[in-house]
């Protein structure tokens, strides 16, 4: 445990021995031990997502939120347990020492809790880092480069954080603009950057149709 004192304010951050990511605990949000998951449901779950055509795996460096998004969207309509795990990079978050591969500021994924042995933790869904489940620890340290990166759970209705003053509260939620943003970046179009709205203007029809199979799936669920 690392703990720092400013003014009158104490900042707590967790992290185990050797590690390179810390768990912000200020910036979670307070996450319940249940409803959870089996852990074979679980692994399920990454399988399906993972094979699923209408998530761009490969292309690791955008859209990392939209791919997030769109899964915890699913396991909403499928009443599955979801959150989402964050990781910052220390200079980012904090203008200190810490960096993430491939110089990412931050990076997303939509995570699940898995009980196991009376403990409830979150595991991630992400194969655009990782070919297997793990848990957010594992997944932060992964993609952490040089210490220290700042890892920490949200409620899957979080899209982002703000880009000045990130604190706890004040995420932007999930909304009719950032959900059509994801139905573009499923598309591979950041809508939110010059040369995505210029893409836009080519990709309607693509987008169009990513959305259509994207409600398909979101009504029909896992097929058995």
């Amino acid at each position: 445990m690392i703990t720092a004192i400013t003014g009158a304010v104490i900042f707590v951050f967790l992290m185990t021995p050797q590690s390179k990511t810390i768990f912000h605990k200020l910036l979670s949000d307070d996450i319940p031990t249940k409803p959870a998951i089996a852990g074979s449901d679980a692994e399920r779950l990454f399988n399906f997502f993972r094979d699923c055509k209408l998530f761009r795996w490969s292309d690791a460096n955008n859209d990392c939120e939209d791919r997030a998004n769109a899964i915890c969207i699913l396991l909403d309509a499928w009443n599955v347990p979801n959150y989402k795990g964050w990781v910052f990079s220390g200079y980012y978050l904090k203008k200190n020492f810490g960096s993430l591969h491939n110089y990412w500021n931050f990076h997303v994924a939509a995570c699940v809790p898995i009980k196991e042995n009376g403990i409830t933790e979150q595991y991630i869904i992400d194969p655009a880092t990782s070919d297997k489940l793990v848990t957010i620890a594992d997944w932060a340290e992964a993609i952490t480069m040089t210490p220290y990166s700042y890892h920490l759970v949200k409620s899957g209705h979080y899209y982002i954080f703000p880009a000045k003053k990130i604190e706890k509260d004040n995420w932007y939620k999930r909304d009719k603009r950032n959900t059509r943003w994801t139905m573009q970046g499923l598309t591979g179009i950041n809508g939110v950057s010059a040369k995505g709205r210029a893409q836009l203007s080519f990709n309607k029809h693509s987008v169009v149709q990513t959305e259509k199979k994207f409600r398909e799936l979101e009504r029909r669920g896992i097929e058995k």
